[in-house]
């Protein structure tokens, strides 16, 4: 048998340089996903190709998988139908081929965590360095730190390397959270590492002035933590617990009050807590489209065609289902609420099981749960995150049964 230095068999060296190539192909891809100031962004070009490649090398797709690739397909088939109803296609063919490769992507991610459950905690610190790098950005453009990084501001609000504060923020949830759980259950060591990465992160998601973000990230924070008390059995963690939470919200609350001494960022805070904005309750604000939207979905029940709610009334939907329903149709609809309740069920069921992947699926899940009440006041359904966020909760679901499948195995 042909050996290398240090009488490896050369099969093995080719096999863990395969595994080293894998491990940096898809952490790259996760950590592109965090630079979206252009369309089509790098995230896009690169996800495009290693899907490919990796279709042609023997990508795998599972028994346990194929629900969501059927799903996605069926939420896009609708919006193909719905295209049928518009008299000008316009853009429309390339907005539903981007929702298609989207779902392909969530599919993807699925399906490799399945084969390479290691590539979880590679793709969590790719997350985090993305997150750091652009919120950094949002952060120094706020502030004019850096000659040219206004470039990274949006309506005076942080926008990192995104397109809209709105994205910008959400983004930064699951690094954060995932940060906040290694502090909660780590020791002192645990808490140098993840304090300044996570301290950029939640002044970042601050100055996104995103109130969906802001609620996102707490939401999570609260679920996370909540889970964690629950499942341990120990008095001791619980008390551990309890108080730094306590004390990470009174520092929470100091630190809000020392940014408010900053007029610009009271003023805007000021605006931007409030729970209903102009455009929410106007005539024709943000909630009267909803009324308008829910109704004609009764009247057109494969759709309005992609984006035509926004040219009729001056705004895109704001809300994931009714844009299911305008966009995709009620097949897309109904695949869509399909897909959502299935995976945070199939998640939760599989949440409290002890496993290696156990605190990934925990963060992934209590993101997504944020991200779906989310998509109840703005349109997720082409956030590059939240693909991978599906992906990294199916690949947990995908895993357990494959687990279970080996432990029931006969001897």
């Amino acid at each position: 048998m042909d050996t290398v230095a240090g009488q490896l068999p050369r099969a093995a060296v080719n096999d863990k340089a395969i595994a080293i190539i894998v491990s940096c192909a898809v952490s790259l891809g996760v950590f592109l996903a965090g630079f979206v100031i252009r369309e089509p962004a790098p995230y896009e070009l690169y996800m495009a190709g290693l899907i490919a490649v990796w279709a042609l090398f023997g990508l795998r797709i599972s028994k346990a998988i194929t629900p969501l690739l059927v799903l996605l397909i069926a939420f896009n088939i609708g919006g193909m139908i719905s295209m049928t109803q518009m008299a000008d296609l316009q853009d429309t063919p390339l907005y539903i081929a981007v929702s298609l490769f989207l779902a392909f992507t969530a599919v993807f991610f699925a399906a490799v965590i399945e084969s390479r459950p290691d590539l979880y905690a590679l793709m969590f610190r790719a997350w985090v360095a993305s997150a750091v790098i652009t919120g950094l950005a949002g952060i120094l453009g706020y502030f004019h730190a850096v000659p040219g990084f206004e470039m990274f501001t949006k309506y005076e609000r942080a926008a990192g390397v995104f397109q809209d504060p709105n994205v910008f923020g959400p983004f930064l949830a699951l690094p954060g959270i995932w940060l906040l759980y290694r502090i909660l259950t780590g020791g002192p060591s645990e808490w140098l590492r993840c304090v300044p990465p996570l301290l950029v992160i939640i002044i970042a998601i601050f100055l996104s002035f995103s109130r969906g973000a802001w609620g996102l990230f707490g939401v999570s924070a609260v679920l996370v933590t909540g889970i964690l008390f629950l499942r341990s059995q120990s008095g001791l963690f619980r008390l551990r617990l309890a108080m730094m939470t306590v004390a990470a919200f009174a520092l929470l609350v100091v630190a809000i009050l020392v940014a408010l001494q900053i007029p610009s960022v009271a003023e805007l805070f000021t605006t931007r807590a409030q729970l209903v904005q102009d455009y929410d309750g106007a005539r024709l604000g943000r909630f009267a489209r909803y009324v308008i939207g829910f109704q004609l979905a009764t009247e057109h029940p494969f759709g309005i065609g992609p984006l035509v709610f926004g040219q009729l009334y001056g705004e895109d939907t704001h809300n994931i289902w009714l844009k299911a329903l305008m966009d995709y149709g009620w097949l897309g609809f109904a695949s869509w609420l399909t897909m959502i309740v299935w995976t945070l069920a199939a998640g939760f069921r599989i949440l409290f099981r002890e496993r290696p992947w156990q605190p990934f699926l925990l963060c992934a899940w209590v993101t997504l749960i944020g991200h779906v009440a989310l998509g109840s006041v703005i349109d997720t359904d082409h956030w590059r995150h939240f693909y991978i966020l599906i992906g990294m909760v199916w690949g947990a679901i995908a895993l357990e049964q494959r687990y279970g499948a080996s432990a029931n195995a006969p001897a």
